[in-house]
C-alpha cells in the first residue's frame, strides 16, 4: 500500500471521527451531570447550600482555568471582543444563580424530583434560542419539548 494512500486513509478516519465527537463529548457532559447530582446532594447534608456552591464553584475555576493552561489557550484572552465579554459574564451571572438555586433545591428536595425539574431547562433553552438566536424551531422540536415537560410532571408528580 503506498504511504500516500495510508495516510489517506488515517486522515479520513480522523475526519469522520471530529465528526461525532460532539456527540461524545455531550454523552460525557450528561455522564459528569448526572454523577454531578448524585455527588451534591450526598454532600450537601448538613451544609450550607451557599458555601457548598462556593466550593464547587472554585473546583471548577481550577479545573477550567488547568484546561486552559494545559492547552496554552490563555493566549486567546486578549483576542476576546467586548460583545462576548458582556455574554461571557453574564452568562457567568445565569450560571451562578442556576447553581445557587440548584444547590438550595437539592437539599431541601429529594434528587430525583430536583433534577427533572433543572432539566426543564433544556425546553427553556430550545425556547430562547428560537426567540432570541433565530434558530430553527421544528415539529420534531415542539414534539420533543412536549415529551420532556410531559416526562418531568410524570417524574415529579
Amino acid at each position: 500500500m503506498p504511504l500516500s494512500l495510508l495516510f489517506g486513509n488515517i486522515i479520513k478516519s480522523y475526519q469522520k471521527l471530529e465528526e461525532i465527537m460532539w456527540f461524545v463529548f455531550a454523552l460525557l457532559s450528561a455522564v459528569f451531570a448526572a454523577l454531578t447530582s448524585i455527588l451534591a446532594k450526598a454532600g450537601i447534608e448538613g451544609v450550607n447550600s451557599n458555601l457548598a456552591t462556593a466550593i464547587r464553584t472554585v473546583v471548577v475555576v481550577f479545573m477550567a482555568w488547568g484546561m486552559v493552561f494545559l492547552t496554552h489557550a490563555q493566549g486567546g484572552i486578549t483576542e476576546i471582543g467586548k460583545k462576548s465579554w458582556v455574554f461571557l459574564i453574564l452568562s457567568g451571572l445565569a450560571t451562578g444563580a442556576s447553581w445557587l438555586c440548584y444547590y438550595r433545591a437539592l437539599q431541601l428536595g429529594d434528587a430525583s424530583k430536583v433534577v427533572p425539574i433543572d432539566k426543564l431547562s433544556v425546553v427553556i433553552t430550545l425556547v430562547l434560542a428560537f426567540v432570541f438566536l433565530h434558530e430553527g424551531f421544528t415539529s420534531k422540536s415542539l414534539t420533543g419539548c412536549i415529551l420532556i415537560g410531559a416526562g418531568t410532571l410524570v417524574m415529579v408528580l
